[in-house]
């Protein structure tokens, strides 16, 4: 059964390095939260390492100048893995085709233009128009304020019967950008999947961006996987990932689910939250209703 904790800092004497999650967690997509930036700041204080482990499907260069912008100090983290990362070893090494049709908004543009230093001087992926596509890479709605997966419907359509297989680069199906939620590139791979299209996902809960994630702290130093902890407001993308990794998690009730847990998001109700993790069949090492 979870244990509901007040603060990281009860557990973090367990522990010598942390994968957290962003949106939800360290951010609501507008502005840090000064309680999260303050804890993860005391545990790498305190010597351990923190890895910002996120599925939003731009490379990990974008992601971090856009925590500059938001204004999230570099003492928070050590490092970012983003489902970006993951998806564009899957890309460049042909997953879906050398001709692809963009799926996604233009902010996401760094998904293509940005070449790993792994893959540098090999082919290149080209961008093109749908009809002349091989494959479709997802990193969400073309205006992810105002549309909807419904909105793709004919398109995809047209996608599966020509057999064109998606790359999902974020498998997240909503995020909350302050108080409006917001489909995902997730939402629109599950559509696409019902309708019988074929959907690659490398983002959480998928393996690919947990292996990168160890890859990048052990560039940094050595760590078991017990004494790694998982931190995450997603059911079944942060919790469900790491349970499946073999890696403890901390689950944020304050976050995508926050209204499940009754009036105060800071404190979950024990009997809410147990009904609740048990319907969705997951049992998380700890919980806390915001990251503080």
């Amino acid at each position: 059964m979870t244990r509901i904790i007040r603060s990281l800092d009860e557990i973090s004497d367990r522990y010598d390095a942390v994968f957290c999650d962003l949106w939800g967690c360290l951010h609501n997509g507008v502005r840090p939260f000064p309680a999260a930036v303050e804890a993860l700041t005391t545990f790498r204080a305190r010597g351990g390492a923190v890895m910002l482990l996120t599925n939003a499907p731009r490379p990990a260069k974008f992601v971090g100048e856009q925590l500059d912008r938001m204004g999230v100090p570099r003492a928070v983290y050590d490092g970012i893995v983003s489902s970006g990362d993951a998806a564009q070893d899957a890309m460049f090494a042909g997953a879906i085709g050398q001709k692809v049709w963009h799926l996604g908004p233009s902010k996401d543009d760094g998904f293509f233009e940005e070449v790993p230093a792994a893959w540098a001087g090999r082919a290149m992926i080209e961008r093109v128009d749908f009809d002349e596509a091989e494959g479709i890479v997802c990193t969400g709605p073309f205006d992810e304020v105002n549309e909807v997966p419904e909105d793709y419907r004919a398109r995809f359509l047209a996608a599966k019967t020509r057999g064109l297989p998606m790359l999902c680069a974020n498998p997240d199906v909503v995020v909350d950008m302050g108080d409006k939620r917001i489909y995902c590139a997730g939402a629109l791979a599950a559509l696409y999947e019902e309708m019988g299209g074929k959907t690659l996902y490398f983002g959480k809960p998928h393996p690919p961006i947990y292996d990168l994630a160890r890859r990048r702290l052990t560039e940094l130093r050595e760590v078991d996987d017990s004494r790694i902890l998982a931190i995450g407001d997603g059911i079944n993308t942060d919790v469900a990932g790491a349970m499946g990794e073999g890696i403890d998690v901390l689950f944020i009730t304050g976050g995508l689910a926050a209204e499940q847990f009754g009036p105060d998001q800071e404190n979950p109700d024990p009997d809410l939250l147990a009904g609740w993790l048990g319907a969705r069949q997951q049992d998380p090492q700890y919980t806390v209703g915001k990251l503080r």
